[in-house]
């Protein structure tokens, strides 16, 4: 029988793909300001802005606060991770994983190298659920859509065009970041560092990779939303489907495989 928490997770993917389905999601590449606020909210206007304004707000911060400006705590913890598999923060432990989801004692054997990394993965998860947390409701659509804007490449921010990326979507021209998130977000579950959290935004991170795939967006340019059914269709085939189910999407590189 479904515990209670997985059975608001279930409900909550669902209601999503309903709520894609009926075209919440599509966002027209329009000004920025178009985008609802909260009563209190204080997102100042951005000329050239294009987009949900919330959801671009959300990734802005997400970028600042795990990277461009992180805290020195954080600092510690990435050096950390990367100290212990041998590499840096991303392309180590995506090596790891992928040379131990191949192997039979798989996951017995990528809990035992994560292990020793639990304390900075908790820091790690403090800081992006952190900010998740600041623009959304734990309980509602509203994260789910700024992962599908995320994606889709809609949302444009002239406030990165220092760093030549003004469109929040995944960088690289080879965009393995998607995967980079899967294997933390693996071993947070793994480790039951915010486990339930996690288990629930592992399929948005899949979504909006497969969103990406298809749509391909100008990282540099104001892109047109993928269409409608296109998103509705990809809700109700990613969304559904659990961290397990998403080790073995994971293992098509860059994009998922044919049929996404």
């Amino acid at each position: 029988m479904p515990t209670p928490e997985i059975s608001r997770r279930t409900a909550l993917r669902f209601s999503a793909v309903a709520a894609l389905s009926a075209g919440t999601t599509v966002t027209s590449a329009v000004p920025a300001h178009a985008g609802k606020r909260r009563p209190g909210d204080e997102l100042p206007e951005v000329p050239g802005m294009h987009g949900d304004r919330r959801a671009n707000e959300m990734w802005y911060r997400f970028d600042d606060v795990t990277n461009f400006k992180a805290s020195p705590e954080l600092m510690e913890a990435y050096t950390a991770i990367a100290g212990h598999l041998g590499g840096d923060v991303e392309s180590a432990p995506l090596r790891i994983w992928r040379e131990m989801s191949a192997h039979p004692d798989y996951p017995h054997n990528f809990v035992e190298r994560f292990r020793p990394l639990v304390g900075p993965l908790i820091l790690v998860s403090r800081t992006q659920l952190g900010c998740f947390d600041r623009y959304y409701p734990r309980h509602g659509s509203g994260l789910v859509r700024a992962f599908s804007y995320f994606g889709q490449g809609v949302l444009f921010d002239p406030r990165r065009a220092d760093v030549k990326s003004e469109v929040h979507a995944m960088n690289g021209a080879v965009p393995r970041g998607y995967h980079v998130w899967h294997v933390y977000i693996r071993a947070m579950t793994l480790l039951g560092v915010d486990r339930e959290r996690w288990a629930a935004i592992s399929s948005l991170n899949a979504f909006a990779w497969a969103l990406q795939s298809v749509a391909r967006p100008d990282l540099r340019a104001v892109n047109p939303p993928l269409p409608a059914g296109t998103v509705a269709r990809l809700a109700a085939r990613w969304l559904p489907r659990d961290v397990r189910r998403l080790d073995s999407d994971f293992q098509s590189f860059p994009y998922p495989a044919a049929g996404v």
